[in-house]
């Protein structure tokens, strides 16, 4: 039993040390991506916009995927910042580009349409998938 407590002990600040930085890069980039959206999508949220809660769920999920395979295969902390600050400009370059492609989708969105909101986050996640494996490759 001693040795487990040992390596708990020892891989504990470690983890405590690499999980911390691994979710303030997602705070960061969910606040950066709050500020890159076209739309209120908090205020939306709060008025009960139910499009605007799946399309923030989505790039929250969206931005986490790819970190979390950052935290999953880094050797130390610098790895984890360098390649999830890459993962993250990605993400939200992805996200940039679709509100540009598809300009009507933001206003159907504001509107509370799910359908396009579904869409959006389907993307979202996809880019997540695509980006996640090339950082794991």
């Amino acid at each position: 039993m001693e040795p487990v407590l040992q390596s708990l002990l020892a891989g504990l600040p470690v983890l405590l040390l690499h999980f911390g930085v691994t979710v303030a890069m997602l705070a960061l980039g969910v606040t950066i991506y709050i500020w890159l959206t076209p739309y209120p999508e908090i205020a939306l949220i709060r008025q009960g916009n139910t499009a605007a809660a799946v399309s923030m769920s989505g790039a929250v999920i969206g931005l986490a995927l790819p970190l979390a395979i950052c935290l999953a295969s880094s050797v130390n902390v610098y790895d984890i910042i360098v390649w999830g600050v890459v993962t993250l400009m990605v993400q939200l370059i992805a996200y940039r580009v679709m509100d540009l492609l598809l300009r009507e989708l933001p206003k159907r969105i504001e509107n509370d349409e799910v359908g396009p909101a579904i869409l959006l986050v389907a993307v979202k996640i996809g880019v997540a998938a695509i980006n996640a494996a090339a950082v794991a490759g």
